[in-house]
């Protein structure tokens, strides 16, 4: 029996989760059916309530919903609670809508297992207090950097950020201007401004030698923030392509149960960016 999964989102067209989700499939031998669904301002409760209601098994939501789900699920996990957003959904006959937040784990196997980027003892700075930042920190202090700093244009954002975190590790917050005497091992850059071309304020000594630099952002061009990291020498920049499939991937295993093997649809779909 065919079972059918889906992404909400608005805009969607752009989405890859079903190229992704076809090929764990695959892997696996489960027969599923994985579509996008383009969901109108206001009328989100109501398209998940129709999916569930048509039968459908579990939901990814991307951008600008993943809060809203969160306020809509009847259970939540903890990385959930902590993220304040959701981007993975599912029916359970006796709890209801339940939901995870899988970005944070993506972003830390991505970094740690494909990428070979060991996080313990390292100094790690995140670039924006928005969404992104919020569901990548639980995750990240997990791996017992260091510290881990988050920097925004409003400082004050930051400092509320990094006060929900404070009691997992050394979290803090600081604004552009306070960076120029610092450099970290790793910069994350958690905002969508790389997609525009913009880049922040930042001091050409940011990066520590051998340092690293990881855009949570993709892009079928280079983004800013990856080219700014290898013309500062980086000993790798990349962008999120590879943490899209591991969200997708711990996803899949919530649903189903079983882990997929993600290095070659990483290829694959970085093959089909390029084509």
């Amino acid at each position: 029996m065919t079972e059918h999964y889906a992404v909400m989102g608005n805009p969607i067209t752009h989405s890859k989760s079903p190229f992704i989700h076809a090929r764990f499939a695959a892997q696996t031998g489960k027969r599923l059916h994985y579509s996008k669904i383009l969901v109108p301002t206001g009328a989100f409760p109501a398209a998940v309530e129709k999916f569930h209601t048509k039968g459908g098994k579990g939901l990814n939501i991307t951008l600008p919903f993943k809060r809203e789900a969160w306020e809509l699920a009847d259970m939540r996990t903890p990385r959930a609670e902590r993220a304040g957003a959701l981007n993975t959904l599912w029916f359970d006959p006796d709890v209801g809508l339940c939901g995870d937040n899988t970005d944070g784990c993506g972003l830390v196997r991505d970094l740690a297992q494909n990428l070979g980027v060991q996080l313990a003892g390292r100094d790690v700075l995140i670039l924006g207090a928005g969404g992104a930042a919020r569901g990548a920190l639980g995750p990240l202090l997990d791996e017992t950097p260091a510290r881990l700093m988050i920097v925004n244009r409003t400082e004050s954002r930051g400092r509320e950020l990094a006060a929900l975190f404070h009691e997992q590790g050394r979290v803090e917050a600081c604004g552009y201007a306070d960076l120029a005497n610092t450099a970290f091992d790793l910069i994350i850059n958690a905002t969508a401004a790389s997609l525009d071309s913009v880049l922040p304020p930042l001091p050409e000594t940011l990066l520590k030698p051998g340092g690293i630099c990881y855009d949570m952002m993709y892009s079928q061009d280079e983004t800013v923030f990856v080219r700014w990291g290898r013309d500062h020498d980086a000993s790798i920049s990349v962008d999120g392509l590879g943490m899209l499939v591991e969200q997708a991937a711990e996803s899949f295993r919530i649903w189903h149960g079983v882990c997929p093997q993600t290095d070659a649809v990483i290829v694959a779909l970085r093959n089909l960016e390029a084509s």
